[in-house]
């Protein structure tokens, strides 16, 4: 009897959950759509300004809306320097893990802090400045966030170019986007293979129509390879001579990013984000839809080549202050169908963010889920 009684409190207390968070989900949607200015003012509240906005959406040329265009501000602030302030300096943000290798490594806010400022510093000193564009070709490595986030310290437009990519595909970006600098590394590992990563660069530099004036290589360990000529350095050599560099202030609408389309129709279209828009709505993303606070480990399992990887590897958990894993691996073959569960269980992650494609992957290896039960998976809340 008593056993009867309590289901039906909690099945009542189910419903009423359930009525709860449609009615709060609808209340929220509605205020975003009836009064957009209103709502992203707010949000805009949770966001670092050196100079807070006062207008907040002009719509005076659709589609080409701008918001909060008179507010200054930097993404890489809100990324790091924001959390020092707050005195979370020793908080972990960011978690390595590469299976391929066997490397891993832990930094704080304060540790990416002092690498990404003394980058920052090494781009200025090969010429880079505000609105320059920079390309990206890397692995998933910390040094790939490190330039990212080096970047948007000094208002440079990176753009990343996905490491699996060819030369061609790569000379087209370089052309599009008119790149003053290209920072790559030696190489990448797959399952079974490495990928050398600097021949393919040489040829999409022969292809390409424009340019580069300047190259900056990571020397991976045991992968060195040769610079051809004075105009290509070493991570290590202007990370030996770069002093820390301070935020830029950014005009709201000036540009964070280009990232292109895969090209599967045409020529790659070049899509690109500004800045302030882009930290307001990542950063209330990240409380509102994934329920992520700052003490929690989030993991997106994706590439920082992808939109994805870009929104919720780098940006959007680092705006919030939480932990971040990269991965430098796959959900099948690094070394098994158990990857995934092994980094959950091994960092306590509450939330993973993948493709369906992993999961059909790893179904495949292990179509009984025998690897999902061998791992400690208390902390794992939500998958998206």
């Amino acid at each position: 009897k008593l056993n009867t009684i309590y289901k039906l409190k909690i099945k009542k207390n189910k419903k009423f959950e359930s009525n709860f968070m449609s009615n709060k989900f609808q209340e929220i949607y509605d205020q975003s759509i009836k009064n957009p200015e209103k709502f992203w003012q707010q949000a805009s509240e949770d966001v670092f300004w050196f100079k807070k906005p006062t207008k907040i959406l002009n719509k005076s040329n659709p589609p080409f809306y701008k918001w909060f265009e008179d507010g200054v501000t930097n993404t890489c602030y809100n990324a790091l320097d924001i959390h020092i302030d707050k005195g979370r300096g020793e908080k972990t943000a960011l978690i390595y893990d590469s299976p391929i290798t066997g490397n891993k490594s832990k930094f704080t806010y304060k540790d990416l802090k002092s690498k990404v400022s003394k980058f920052a510093g090494a781009l200025k000193d090969q010429g880079t400045k505000k609105g320059d564009r920079v390309i990206i070709y890397m692995p998933m490595i910390p040094e790939a966030v490190i330039a990212m986030l080096a970047c948007a310290r000094i208002g440079a437009i990176h753009s990343v170019v996905f490491g699996g990519f060819a030369s061609n595909e790569l000379a087209s970006r370089i052309d599009d986007s008119k790149a003053k600098l290209i920072v790559t590394a030696s190489c990448g590992f797959e399952p079974g293979r490495t990928v050398e990563y600097k021949p393919l660069v040489d040829e999409a530099l022969k292809i390409a129509n424009h340019k580069i004036e300047k190259l900056i290589l990571f020397q991976r360990k045991d992968h060195e390879v040769k610079l051809n000529s004075p105009n290509e350095i070493s991570w290590e050599e202007v990370m030996s001579i770069a002093k820390d560099t301070d935020c830029v202030e950014m005009k709201s609408n000036e540009l964070a990013y280009i990232l292109y389309t895969s090209g599967t129709t045409g020529t790659p279209k070049g899509i690109v984000r500004d800045t302030g828009g882009h930290i307001v709505a990542l950063k209330w993303t990240m409380k509102n839809i994934y329920n992520i606070n700052a003490d929690d480990i989030w993991w997106s399992a994706s590439d920082i080549g992808w939109i994805v990887g870009h929104s919720y590897i780098v940006y959007a958990p680092l705006f919030k202050g939480c932990t971040t894993v990269l991965f430098e691996g796959k959900p099948v073959g690094t070394p098994d169908a158990g990857a995934f569960w092994k980094i959950i269980s091994d960092y306590k992650v509450k939330s993973l963010f993948t493709a369906p494609t992993a999961f059909r992957a790893i179904k495949k290896e292990d179509p009984e889920g025998k690897f999902f039960s061998k791992y400690d998976l208390n902390s794992f809340k939500s998958l998206f």
